[in-house]
Protein backbone atom coordinates (compact mmCIF):
# COMPACT_ATOMS: atom_id res chain seq x y z
CA UNK A 1 0.00 0.00 0.00
CA UNK A 2 0.97 3.54 -0.71
CA UNK A 3 1.31 5.94 2.23
CA UNK A 4 -0.13 9.39 1.54
CA UNK A 5 -2.20 11.39 3.42
CA UNK A 6 -4.49 14.34 2.31
CA UNK A 7 -7.08 16.28 3.89
CA UNK A 8 -10.15 14.67 4.84
CA UNK A 9 -13.12 12.41 2.93
CA UNK A 10 -15.86 14.40 3.44
CA UNK A 11 -18.12 12.70 0.96
CA UNK A 12 -17.51 9.21 2.53
CA UNK A 13 -18.41 10.83 6.13
CA UNK A 14 -21.68 12.04 5.51
CA UNK A 15 -24.54 10.11 7.12
CA UNK A 16 -26.70 8.75 4.98
CA UNK A 17 -30.35 8.43 6.02
CA UNK A 18 -32.68 5.27 4.53
CA UNK A 19 -35.98 4.99 3.82
CA UNK A 20 -37.05 3.19 6.74
CA UNK A 21 -35.73 6.04 9.08
CA UNK A 22 -32.85 4.65 10.34
CA UNK A 23 -29.15 6.21 9.82
CA UNK A 24 -26.23 5.62 8.71
CA UNK A 25 -23.07 7.13 10.43
CA UNK A 26 -21.16 6.99 6.79
CA UNK A 27 -20.61 5.42 3.60
CA UNK A 28 -18.59 2.81 4.21
CA UNK A 29 -20.56 -0.99 3.12
CA UNK A 30 -18.42 -3.86 4.32
CA UNK A 31 -19.96 -6.19 1.55
CA UNK A 32 -20.69 -9.89 2.29
CA UNK A 33 -17.83 -12.30 2.73
CA UNK A 34 -18.26 -16.09 3.65
CA UNK A 35 -16.16 -16.03 6.59
CA UNK A 36 -16.34 -19.92 6.77
CA UNK A 37 -16.31 -20.16 10.68
CA UNK A 38 -19.09 -22.04 11.67
CA UNK A 39 -18.71 -25.70 12.57
CA UNK A 40 -20.63 -28.47 11.47
CA UNK A 41 -23.57 -27.48 13.94
CA UNK A 42 -23.81 -23.97 11.67
CA UNK A 43 -23.62 -22.12 14.86
CA UNK A 44 -21.61 -18.33 14.63
CA UNK A 45 -18.40 -18.65 16.71
CA UNK A 46 -16.05 -16.83 19.42
CA UNK A 47 -14.32 -16.45 15.79
CA UNK A 48 -17.35 -14.06 14.68
CA UNK A 49 -17.78 -12.00 17.48
CA UNK A 50 -13.91 -10.96 17.55
CA UNK A 51 -13.97 -10.59 13.16
CA UNK A 52 -16.94 -8.45 13.37
CA UNK A 53 -16.39 -6.33 17.01
CA UNK A 54 -12.50 -5.75 14.61
CA UNK A 55 -14.72 -4.24 11.44
CA UNK A 56 -16.96 -2.61 14.09
CA UNK A 57 -13.79 -0.62 15.65
CA UNK A 58 -12.25 -0.40 12.04
CA UNK A 59 -15.01 2.71 10.69
CA UNK A 60 -17.51 1.13 8.78
CA UNK A 61 -20.92 2.63 8.55
CA UNK A 62 -22.61 -0.98 7.74
CA UNK A 63 -21.13 -4.89 8.35
CA UNK A 64 -23.19 -7.26 5.95
CA UNK A 65 -22.56 -10.65 7.67
CA UNK A 66 -21.42 -13.69 4.93
CA UNK A 67 -24.33 -15.82 3.80
CA UNK A 68 -26.37 -17.02 6.47
CA UNK A 69 -28.66 -19.79 5.40
CA UNK A 70 -32.44 -20.12 5.95
CA UNK A 71 -32.07 -23.64 6.07
CA UNK A 72 -29.35 -25.50 7.58
CA UNK A 73 -30.05 -28.78 5.66
CA UNK A 74 -29.08 -26.04 2.32
CA UNK A 75 -26.10 -24.69 2.31
CA UNK A 76 -24.13 -23.07 -0.21
CA UNK A 77 -20.17 -23.38 1.18
CA UNK A 78 -18.20 -24.83 3.88
CA UNK A 79 -18.84 -22.96 7.04
CA UNK A 80 -22.15 -21.29 7.03
CA UNK A 81 -23.91 -20.34 9.65
CA UNK A 82 -27.28 -21.40 9.28
CA UNK A 83 -30.59 -19.57 11.13
CA UNK A 84 -33.66 -21.19 11.33
CA UNK A 85 -34.92 -21.50 14.94
CA UNK A 86 -33.60 -19.32 18.51
CA UNK A 87 -31.09 -22.50 19.21
CA UNK A 88 -27.94 -20.07 18.68
CA UNK A 89 -29.65 -17.00 20.19
CA UNK A 90 -27.28 -16.29 22.72
CA UNK A 91 -24.14 -15.74 20.21
CA UNK A 92 -26.25 -14.55 17.59
CA UNK A 93 -26.83 -11.56 19.96
CA UNK A 94 -22.92 -11.54 21.29
CA UNK A 95 -22.17 -11.46 17.24
CA UNK A 96 -24.62 -8.49 16.57
CA UNK A 97 -23.76 -6.70 19.73
CA UNK A 98 -19.61 -6.75 18.71
CA UNK A 99 -20.94 -5.84 14.98
CA UNK A 100 -22.78 -2.83 16.05
CA UNK A 101 -20.35 -1.43 18.72
CA UNK A 102 -18.80 1.96 17.49
CA UNK A 103 -22.50 3.36 16.22
CA UNK A 104 -22.09 0.50 13.35
CA UNK A 105 -25.01 -0.99 11.26
CA UNK A 106 -24.85 -4.91 11.16
CA UNK A 107 -27.02 -6.64 8.78
CA UNK A 108 -28.02 -10.15 8.19
CA UNK A 109 -27.31 -11.46 4.92
CA UNK A 110 -29.75 -14.13 4.48
CA UNK A 111 -29.96 -16.68 1.94
CA UNK A 112 -30.65 -20.36 0.37
CA UNK A 113 -28.25 -21.74 -2.41
CA UNK A 114 -30.92 -23.76 -4.25
CA UNK A 115 -29.18 -25.85 -6.92
CA UNK A 116 -25.91 -23.88 -6.26
CA UNK A 117 -24.85 -26.51 -3.16
CA UNK A 118 -21.70 -28.80 -4.09
CA UNK A 119 -22.77 -32.25 -3.76
CA UNK A 120 -19.87 -32.67 -1.02
CA UNK A 121 -22.15 -30.56 1.33
CA UNK A 122 -25.65 -31.68 -0.32
CA UNK A 123 -26.65 -34.37 -2.23
CA UNK A 124 -30.12 -33.39 -2.40
CA UNK A 125 -30.04 -29.44 -3.30
CA UNK A 126 -33.52 -27.78 -4.51
CA UNK A 127 -34.00 -25.48 -6.92
CA UNK A 128 -36.89 -23.57 -9.47
CA UNK A 129 -36.04 -26.38 -11.89
CA UNK A 130 -34.67 -29.43 -12.17
CA UNK A 131 -31.87 -30.32 -14.97
CA UNK A 132 -27.81 -30.96 -14.44
CA UNK A 133 -25.04 -28.75 -14.92
CA UNK A 134 -22.89 -29.28 -17.91
CA UNK A 135 -19.19 -29.03 -18.42
CA UNK A 136 -16.36 -30.25 -16.13
CA UNK A 137 -17.84 -28.79 -13.37
CA UNK A 138 -21.20 -30.85 -13.31
CA UNK A 139 -19.96 -33.60 -11.20
CA UNK A 140 -19.35 -31.45 -8.30
CA UNK A 141 -23.07 -30.28 -8.08
CA UNK A 142 -26.05 -32.79 -7.36
CA UNK A 143 -28.94 -33.12 -9.92
CA UNK A 144 -31.30 -30.78 -8.09
CA UNK A 145 -35.08 -31.30 -7.35
CA UNK A 146 -37.75 -28.98 -8.61
CA UNK A 147 -39.39 -27.08 -5.81
CA UNK A 148 -43.39 -28.12 -5.09
CA UNK A 149 -45.22 -24.68 -4.50
CA UNK A 150 -45.58 -25.92 -0.77
CA UNK A 151 -41.86 -25.86 -0.74
CA UNK A 152 -41.86 -22.07 -2.05
CA UNK A 153 -43.83 -21.08 0.47
CA UNK A 154 -42.10 -22.82 3.47
CA UNK A 155 -38.56 -21.46 1.82
CA UNK A 156 -40.63 -17.75 1.97
CA UNK A 157 -41.38 -18.60 5.91
CA UNK A 158 -37.83 -19.25 6.54
CA UNK A 159 -36.78 -16.01 5.23
CA UNK A 160 -39.20 -14.40 7.44
CA UNK A 161 -38.42 -16.12 10.32
CA UNK A 162 -34.48 -15.92 9.93
CA UNK A 163 -34.68 -12.22 9.70
CA UNK A 164 -37.36 -12.14 12.69
CA UNK A 165 -34.27 -14.03 14.64
CA UNK A 166 -31.79 -11.75 13.26
CA UNK A 167 -33.74 -8.34 14.71
CA UNK A 168 -34.27 -10.47 18.09
CA UNK A 169 -30.64 -11.09 18.34
CA UNK A 170 -29.76 -7.27 18.02
CA UNK A 171 -28.70 -6.97 14.49
CA UNK A 172 -29.73 -3.55 12.77
CA UNK A 173 -30.86 -4.85 9.07
CA UNK A 174 -31.02 -7.84 6.75
CA UNK A 175 -30.24 -8.25 3.19
CA UNK A 176 -31.71 -11.04 0.86
CA UNK A 177 -29.44 -12.38 -1.88
CA UNK A 178 -30.62 -12.55 -4.85
CA UNK A 179 -27.58 -12.77 -6.67
CA UNK A 180 -24.57 -14.76 -7.59
CA UNK A 181 -26.86 -17.44 -9.19
CA UNK A 182 -28.12 -18.50 -5.81
CA UNK A 183 -31.84 -19.69 -5.24
CA UNK A 184 -33.35 -16.15 -5.73
CA UNK A 185 -31.42 -15.29 -9.14
CA UNK A 186 -32.22 -18.88 -10.03
CA UNK A 187 -35.65 -17.86 -9.87
CA UNK A 188 -35.11 -14.67 -12.00
CA UNK A 189 -32.73 -16.22 -14.63
CA UNK A 190 -34.62 -18.01 -17.52
CA UNK A 191 -31.25 -19.98 -17.91
CA UNK A 192 -32.63 -21.84 -14.43
CA UNK A 193 -35.69 -21.06 -14.41
CA UNK A 194 -38.02 -23.18 -16.80
CA UNK A 195 -41.09 -23.32 -14.93
CA UNK A 196 -44.71 -23.11 -16.53
CA UNK A 197 -46.50 -22.07 -13.08
CA UNK A 198 -46.68 -19.00 -11.94
CA UNK A 199 -43.22 -18.69 -10.69
CA UNK A 200 -41.94 -19.19 -14.54
CA UNK A 201 -42.46 -17.67 -18.23
CA UNK A 202 -42.29 -14.04 -18.12
CA UNK A 203 -40.59 -11.42 -15.93
CA UNK A 204 -43.14 -10.81 -13.25
CA UNK A 205 -43.79 -14.47 -12.80
CA UNK A 206 -40.06 -15.25 -12.43
CA UNK A 207 -39.43 -12.08 -9.72
CA UNK A 208 -42.53 -13.55 -7.78
CA UNK A 209 -40.57 -15.41 -5.35
CA UNK A 210 -38.19 -12.36 -4.72
CA UNK A 211 -41.31 -10.78 -4.34
CA UNK A 212 -42.53 -12.70 -2.25
CA UNK A 213 -39.26 -13.30 0.24
CA UNK A 214 -39.61 -9.65 0.37
CA UNK A 215 -43.08 -8.97 1.48
CA UNK A 216 -42.63 -11.23 4.46
CA UNK A 217 -39.56 -10.07 5.59
CA UNK A 218 -40.94 -7.04 6.04
CA UNK A 219 -43.84 -7.73 7.12
CA UNK A 220 -41.68 -10.16 9.80
CA UNK A 221 -39.20 -7.76 10.95
CA UNK A 222 -41.34 -3.94 10.60
CA UNK A 223 -41.83 -0.66 8.52
CA UNK A 224 -38.77 0.39 10.55
CA UNK A 225 -35.86 -2.30 10.38
CA UNK A 226 -33.98 -2.10 7.33
CA UNK A 227 -33.99 -4.90 4.42
CA UNK A 228 -31.60 -4.53 1.70
CA UNK A 229 -31.79 -6.63 -1.56
CA UNK A 230 -28.37 -7.82 -3.27
CA UNK A 231 -29.50 -7.77 -6.94
CA UNK A 232 -27.37 -8.74 -10.14
CA UNK A 233 -26.91 -6.11 -12.71
CA UNK A 234 -27.85 -8.91 -15.46
CA UNK A 235 -26.77 -12.19 -15.78
CA UNK A 236 -23.14 -10.62 -17.41
CA UNK A 237 -19.88 -11.89 -16.01
CA UNK A 238 -17.47 -9.73 -16.77
CA UNK A 239 -15.63 -9.83 -19.99
CA UNK A 240 -18.15 -12.69 -21.85
CA UNK A 241 -19.31 -12.12 -24.92
CA UNK A 242 -22.92 -10.46 -24.77
CA UNK A 243 -25.75 -9.37 -27.24
CA UNK A 244 -26.54 -6.22 -27.96
CA UNK A 245 -28.46 -5.25 -25.13
CA UNK A 246 -25.62 -6.06 -22.86
CA UNK A 247 -27.13 -9.96 -21.47
CA UNK A 248 -26.18 -13.13 -21.91
CA UNK A 249 -28.70 -14.61 -24.70
CA UNK A 250 -31.77 -16.05 -22.69
CA UNK A 251 -30.76 -14.54 -19.48
CA UNK A 252 -31.68 -12.09 -16.82
CA UNK A 253 -30.77 -8.81 -18.68
CA UNK A 254 -30.15 -4.91 -17.16
CA UNK A 255 -33.44 -3.48 -18.57
CA UNK A 256 -35.30 -7.01 -16.40
CA UNK A 257 -32.98 -5.90 -13.22
CA UNK A 258 -34.32 -2.50 -13.30
CA UNK A 259 -37.62 -3.35 -13.39
CA UNK A 260 -37.33 -5.01 -10.67
CA UNK A 261 -35.50 -2.71 -8.29
CA UNK A 262 -38.41 -0.11 -9.45
CA UNK A 263 -40.88 -2.52 -8.01
CA UNK A 264 -38.68 -3.31 -4.57
CA UNK A 265 -38.48 0.28 -4.49
CA UNK A 266 -42.60 0.33 -4.04
CA UNK A 267 -42.13 -2.33 -2.10
CA UNK A 268 -40.28 -0.25 0.70
CA UNK A 269 -36.62 -1.55 -0.35
CA UNK A 270 -34.08 0.43 2.32
CA UNK A 271 -30.98 0.05 -0.26
CA UNK A 272 -30.57 -2.16 -3.54
CA UNK A 273 -26.35 -3.65 -3.35
CA UNK A 274 -25.57 -4.02 -7.05
CA UNK A 275 -23.68 -6.94 -7.98
CA UNK A 276 -23.49 -9.46 -10.73
CA UNK A 277 -22.33 -12.23 -12.77
CA UNK A 278 -22.92 -16.10 -12.93
CA UNK A 279 -21.66 -19.24 -12.61
CA UNK A 280 -19.67 -19.41 -15.75
CA UNK A 281 -16.83 -15.94 -14.31
CA UNK A 282 -18.08 -15.09 -11.23
CA UNK A 283 -16.55 -11.38 -10.57
CA UNK A 284 -15.51 -11.56 -7.31
CA UNK A 285 -13.46 -15.10 -7.85
CA UNK A 286 -10.08 -13.82 -9.75
CA UNK A 287 -6.41 -14.37 -8.19
CA UNK A 288 -4.56 -12.18 -10.19
CA UNK A 289 -4.48 -9.20 -7.62
CA UNK A 290 -3.60 -5.54 -8.09
CA UNK A 291 -3.01 -5.33 -11.64
CA UNK A 292 -6.34 -7.04 -12.40
CA UNK A 293 -8.10 -4.60 -9.91
CA UNK A 294 -6.09 -1.57 -12.08
CA UNK A 295 -6.93 -2.62 -15.35
CA UNK A 296 -10.86 -3.32 -14.36
CA UNK A 297 -11.33 -0.87 -12.19
CA UNK A 298 -14.67 -0.07 -10.19
CA UNK A 299 -17.23 -3.16 -11.30
CA UNK A 300 -20.26 -2.33 -12.80
CA UNK A 301 -20.52 1.88 -13.38
CA UNK A 302 -21.70 1.52 -16.30
CA UNK A 303 -24.69 -0.06 -14.67
CA UNK A 304 -25.06 1.98 -11.66
CA UNK A 305 -25.09 5.18 -13.90
CA UNK A 306 -28.20 3.58 -16.15
CA UNK A 307 -29.77 3.46 -12.07
CA UNK A 308 -29.16 6.79 -11.41
CA UNK A 309 -31.94 8.15 -13.27
CA UNK A 310 -33.88 5.74 -12.39
CA UNK A 311 -34.13 4.92 -8.77
CA UNK A 312 -34.89 6.99 -5.40
CA UNK A 313 -33.83 4.16 -3.61
CA UNK A 314 -29.79 3.75 -2.34
CA UNK A 315 -27.72 1.91 -4.01
CA UNK A 316 -24.11 0.18 -2.65
CA UNK A 317 -22.09 -0.33 -5.51
CA UNK A 318 -19.35 -3.08 -4.43
CA UNK A 319 -16.00 -4.51 -6.31
CA UNK A 320 -13.14 -2.75 -6.92
CA UNK A 321 -12.97 0.23 -4.97
CA UNK A 322 -9.45 0.55 -3.89
CA UNK A 323 -8.24 4.17 -2.92
CA UNK A 324 -10.33 7.26 -1.46
CA UNK A 325 -10.23 8.99 -4.75
CA UNK A 326 -12.51 6.86 -6.71
CA UNK A 327 -14.67 6.35 -3.59
CA UNK A 328 -15.28 9.96 -3.54
CA UNK A 329 -15.73 10.23 -7.49
CA UNK A 330 -18.21 7.66 -7.28
CA UNK A 331 -20.32 9.44 -4.52
CA UNK A 332 -19.65 12.74 -6.35
CA UNK A 333 -21.26 11.77 -9.55
CA UNK A 334 -24.19 10.12 -7.50
CA UNK A 335 -23.78 6.70 -8.89
CA UNK A 336 -23.81 4.73 -5.23
CA UNK A 337 -24.72 5.96 -2.11
CA UNK A 338 -22.99 3.39 -0.44
CA UNK A 339 -18.82 2.54 -1.04
CA UNK A 340 -18.87 -1.71 -1.24
CA UNK A 341 -16.25 -3.07 0.13
CA UNK A 342 -15.03 -6.56 1.23
CA UNK A 343 -11.76 -8.04 0.45
CA UNK A 344 -9.84 -4.97 1.19
CA UNK A 345 -11.00 -4.90 4.86
CA UNK A 346 -9.87 -8.87 5.08
CA UNK A 347 -6.56 -7.12 5.14
CA UNK A 348 -6.91 -3.52 6.39
CA UNK A 349 -9.75 -4.05 8.55
CA UNK A 350 -9.41 -0.23 9.96
CA UNK A 351 -9.59 1.13 6.29
CA UNK A 352 -12.65 3.24 6.55
CA UNK A 353 -10.89 5.23 9.85
CA UNK A 354 -7.63 5.75 7.73
CA UNK A 355 -9.36 7.47 5.17
CA UNK A 356 -12.42 9.19 6.92
CA UNK A 357 -10.16 10.22 10.56
CA UNK A 358 -6.65 9.91 9.09
CA UNK A 359 -6.91 10.97 5.42
CA UNK A 360 -5.05 8.55 4.14
CA UNK A 361 -5.08 9.15 -0.08
CA UNK A 362 -3.02 5.90 -0.46
CA UNK A 363 -4.37 2.38 -2.26
CA UNK A 364 -4.97 -1.10 -0.99
CA UNK A 365 -2.98 -3.23 -3.38
CA UNK A 366 -4.24 -6.66 -3.21
CA UNK A 367 -2.00 -9.75 -3.91
CA UNK A 368 -1.90 -12.04 -6.72
CA UNK A 369 -2.92 -15.41 -4.68
CA UNK A 370 -0.77 -18.54 -6.12
CA UNK A 371 0.30 -21.25 -5.22
CA UNK A 372 3.74 -21.58 -7.50
CA UNK A 373 2.13 -24.32 -9.09
CA UNK A 374 0.57 -23.52 -12.98
CA UNK A 375 -1.68 -26.52 -12.55
CA UNK A 376 -2.88 -25.63 -9.26
CA UNK A 377 -3.79 -22.25 -9.96
CA UNK A 378 -5.72 -23.28 -13.21
CA UNK A 379 -7.83 -25.92 -11.45
CA UNK A 380 -8.36 -24.12 -8.36
CA UNK A 381 -8.05 -20.39 -8.97
CA UNK A 382 -11.64 -19.31 -8.12
CA UNK A 383 -11.44 -21.36 -4.58
CA UNK A 384 -7.96 -20.46 -4.11
CA UNK A 385 -8.75 -16.57 -3.72
CA UNK A 386 -12.01 -17.01 -1.77
CA UNK A 387 -9.62 -19.63 0.91
CA UNK A 388 -6.92 -17.08 0.81
CA UNK A 389 -9.22 -14.61 2.33
CA UNK A 390 -11.09 -17.33 4.46
CA UNK A 391 -7.58 -17.58 5.94
CA UNK A 392 -7.58 -13.73 6.74
CA UNK A 393 -10.57 -13.18 8.17
CA UNK A 394 -9.98 -16.65 10.04
CA UNK A 395 -6.86 -14.73 11.32
CA UNK A 396 -8.46 -11.93 12.73
CA UNK A 397 -11.18 -14.18 14.23
CA UNK A 398 -8.73 -15.89 16.42
CA UNK A 399 -7.05 -12.45 17.14
CA UNK A 400 -4.22 -12.43 15.08
CA UNK A 401 -3.27 -9.58 12.19
CA UNK A 402 -4.05 -10.12 8.38
CA UNK A 403 -0.91 -11.80 6.63
CA UNK A 404 -0.45 -10.75 3.07
CA UNK A 405 2.41 -12.82 2.61
CA UNK A 406 1.05 -16.56 3.30
CA UNK A 407 1.03 -18.27 -0.15
CA UNK A 408 -2.09 -19.76 -1.77
CA UNK A 409 -1.06 -23.55 -1.37
CA UNK A 410 -1.46 -22.92 2.48
CA UNK A 411 -4.60 -21.21 2.31
CA UNK A 412 -5.65 -24.67 0.23
CA UNK A 413 -4.16 -26.68 2.87
CA UNK A 414 -6.07 -24.60 5.71
CA UNK A 415 -8.97 -24.69 3.73
CA UNK A 416 -8.96 -28.79 3.28
CA UNK A 417 -8.24 -28.93 7.07
CA UNK A 418 -11.11 -26.46 8.55
CA UNK A 419 -13.64 -28.21 5.57
CA UNK A 420 -12.57 -31.13 4.38
CA UNK A 421 -12.66 -32.23 0.97
CA UNK A 422 -15.71 -30.07 0.65
CA UNK A 423 -13.49 -27.19 0.37
CA UNK A 424 -12.38 -27.61 -3.06
CA UNK A 425 -15.70 -27.94 -4.49
CA UNK A 426 -16.60 -25.00 -6.38
CA UNK A 427 -18.75 -22.86 -4.69
CA UNK A 428 -20.62 -21.39 -7.86
CA UNK A 429 -21.10 -23.61 -10.96
CA UNK A 430 -20.03 -22.56 -14.90
CA UNK A 431 -23.19 -23.31 -16.85
CA UNK A 432 -26.01 -25.01 -17.11
CA UNK A 433 -28.29 -26.76 -20.02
Amino acid sequence: MAHETNGTATLLAEPLPLPCGATVKNRFYKSAMNEALAGRDCAPTDAHVRLYRTWARGGAGVLVTGNVMVDRTQLGEPGNVAVEDERDLAMLRRWAAAGTENGTHCWMQINHPGRQSPITINPHPLAPSAGTVDGGYGRFFAEPTELTREQIRDIVRRFATTARIAKKAGFTGVEIHAAHGYLINQFLSPLDNRRTDEYGGSLENRARFLFDVFDAVREAVGPDFPVAVKLNSSDVPIAVKVNEKGSVPGGFSEEESIWVMKQLETRGVDLIDISGGTYAKPVIQTNAGAAEDRRRGVYFTDFARRVKGELTVPVALTGGFRNAGDMERALGEGITQMIGIARPLALVPDLPNRIIRDGWRGSVDLPRVTTGITALDKAFGGILVISWFEVQMNRIGRGKRPDPRIGGLRALLFAVRQHGPAALAPRRRRGRQ
